[in-house]
């Protein structure tokens, strides 16, 4: 988080006037959002509702990227896009989205996959980041990224009617990092809405729960998913939390590699 807080004009403290209100945020708390960077990687289902809120809530700087043009098929839930805006690429179209709901954003669009060769340098640049991607190889780049810079990790995933989220915090010795729970070299097949489906609504849920983990660990909120796994089914709206721990053997953040990168 950067060390300037600017402090809030006339019309910010009435936007921000209902987070000004929670004793847990208040005026520090917002000032500490107007300072914040963050990057977003996808701005399909997940990115929509967690780019939406972020825009809303006030985090100062947001890096959005995805490769992707709107397509007609992604209206039915991704809630940044709209009919007009089909075939535009969406990181264009998520900031007139986000732009609409507040002016006073910086937004940096990136219309282009994130890699290993961009990742670090983005991630070097933000407060966090929010992985909304929605295939491995993807992922296990950003975790990658997020751990060599000691930057949170904000993580979910959504197909069909089941949704998952975590936090990974490399800054906590006893926070596991994405690779711990889904080793690279493991097994996987992507799961995909093209062919699997996905109920419109819970990635707006899954989403939101992003956006609400980022915006507590930017104003020094520690109390969420940080070694833990939610998992949410939407047909039986039942949910469940499974305690996760750090892998000492990770590829990624394990004993072994973090003395290698000692040295």
């Amino acid at each position: 988080m950067t060390d300037s807080k600017p402090d809030l004009n006339d019309g910010q403290l009435l936007r921000y006037a209902r987070h000004l209100l929670l004793n847990e945020l208040g005026i520090e708390g917002q000032q500490a959002l107007l300072a914040a960077s963050v990057l977003v990687i996808g701005t399909g289902g997940l990115g929509s509702p967690a780019l939406l809120y972020l825009a809303s809530a006030g985090v100062g700087h947001i890096r959005l990227v995805d490769p992707d043009t709107v397509e007609l098929s992604n209206l039915q839930r991704q809630i940044a896009h709209a009919d007009a805006r089909v075939g535009q690429t969406k990181v264009a179209s998520a900031a007139q989205a986000m732009l609409a709901l507040n002016p006073e954003l910086r937004l940096s669009p990136e219309a282009c996959r994130a890699t290993p060769d961009n990742l670090p340098g983005w991630v070097a640049q933000a407060d966090l980041v929010l992985d909304c991607s929605d295939n491995f190889a993807t992922r296990q780049a950003v975790n990658a990224a997020c751990v060599a810079a000691r930057k949170p990790l904000v993580w979910a995933a959504a197909v069909g009617w089941d949704g998952q989220a975590s936090v990974y915090d490399p800054r906590n010795p006893l926070c596991p990092c994405y690779a711990c729970l889904f080793p690279p070299d493991a097994p996987v097949t992507d799961a995909h809405c093209a062919t699997q489906g996905v109920f419109a609504p819970l990635v707006g849920l899954v989403g939101s729960l992003q956006a609400a983990e980022a915006l507590k660990l930017l104003i020094g909120q520690t109390d969420g998913l940080q070694g833990r796994l939610w998992m949410f089914d939407a047909r039986r709206g039942e949910t469940d939390m499974l305690g996760v721990a750090r892998d000492p053997h990770c590829a990624v953040c394990g004993e072994q590699t973090a003395a290698e990168g000692l040295k």
